[in-house]
């Protein structure tokens, strides 16, 4: 049997919609949601015309809502909506062909620029390993800064080289939805994109 790995990313290919805008709508509720998007809108707007980069404009919104929160009682809501509300944001293509790939023996990997704490719980659950972007941590409360580089573009291809030998793999499937994943994608042997939006 050829050893073959699997990476997928997460926001908007396995799911049905971003986990981070669902993970403060989660925590803060709608409105305090559509009021802090509204007093960010200017960063958005910047961002939206490349006058600043996309770790710059998630680290105003991470700082906005996050920023302060301590370690345990972020870890514990992100465990919460993890089991309460990632399986409905599934699609149920994704869920289908990850199932595929694992009675076949395809190791599976999530790559994703979302923070690993929302995410960790459902992938260790479903047997799937995580490659993630990380948040900063100061005297256990979150600074509302990413550690490192935001997990997105170039940056998912060396994570994923940094944590896997690619060249021991004679199958590497790659699944993406956005131009984010297109480096990503790039790696494979044989990639796919939006495949489950139909």
């Amino acid at each position: 049997m050829k050893k073959s790995i699997a990476f997928f990313d997460f926001d908007g290919t396995i799911t049905t919609r971003d986990t981070l805008l669902e993970v403060i709508k989660y925590f803060k509720g709608r409105r305090s949601f559509y009021t802090g998007f509204f007093l960010n809108s200017p960063f958005l707007v910047a961002y939206k015309l490349n006058l600043i980069g996309n770790q710059q404009a998630k680290e105003r919104i991470l700082s906005y809502f996050f920023g302060g929160m301590t370690t345990q009682d972020f870890q514990q809501r992100c465990d919460e909506f993890a089991e309460n509300k990632i399986p409905s944001l599934l699609r149920q293509g994704a869920v289908e062909e990850m199932e595929r790939l694992r009675q076949a023996g395809t190791e599976i990997v999530i790559v994703s620029a979302s923070a690993g704490n929302w995410i960790k719980k459902w992938a260790v659950k479903n047997g799937l390993s995580l490659i993630a972007t990380k948040l900063e941590m100061k005297e256990d409360q979150l600074t509302g800064r990413i550690e490192g580089k935001n997990c997105y573009g170039q940056e998912k291809v060396r994570r994923i080289k940094e944590e896997y030998d690619l060249s021991g793999y004679e199958e590497i499937l790659c699944y993406g939805d956005s131009g984010g994943d297109r480096p990503m994608l790039a790696l494979a042997t044989q990639g796919f994109y939006k495949p489950f939006t139909t």
